[in-house]
């Protein structure tokens, strides 16, 4: 990753589910969890997000939101938070852009086969649009409870 704690989040306008447009600046004064995950509907990612949604609670009552990206459509994610009760906005970065920004967007290999695609990473952005905390390929199994100790 490029970014490091205490520089600036990377500022981004976005369409999530239910084709919103949201920017990270609309979030100023409350903590951000951004979380990039590959795709909608894939075992670690569904993981993932049912375990944010899970502590959705804990992360309110720490005046944080939790919002998602991945390069899926907004159809894509209007299916997938429907499906598994996600309480938060799931970003659309069909272009990476978002992603590239934050240096999510690497080259990735499976099976010897060279590939573009995002690194499971989550940033915490503090209250004044810095970041607070980073975390880089991301294991899934108690990664929230991690995030959730960094507020």
């Amino acid at each position: 990753m490029t970014l490091a704690i205490g520089d600036p989040a990377p500022e981004f306008t976005a369409e999530t589910d239910g084709g919103e447009k949201i920017q990270l600046t609309d979030f100023r004064g409350k903590n951000v969890v951004l979380y990039f995950y590959p795709r909608d509907n894939t075992p670690g990612c569904t993981i993932e997000s049912c375990d944010f949604r899970d502590a959705i609670s804990g992360f309110q009552d720490r005046n944080t939101v939790v919002l998602g990206v991945s390069p899926d459509s907004v159809q894509s994610h209007d299916k997938f938070k429907a499906k598994y009760k996600l309480p938060f906005p799931l970003i659309s970065d069909a272009n990476h852009a978002i992603a590239k920004a934050y240096g999510t967007w690497r080259e990735k290999s499976m099976m010897g086969k060279n590939y573009m695609g995002i690194v499971r990473s989550t940033f915490v952005i503090g209250t004044d649009g810095k970041i607070a905390a980073a975390y880089d390929k991301v294991k899934v199994r108690g990664h929230i409870s991690k995030v959730l100790n960094s507020l």
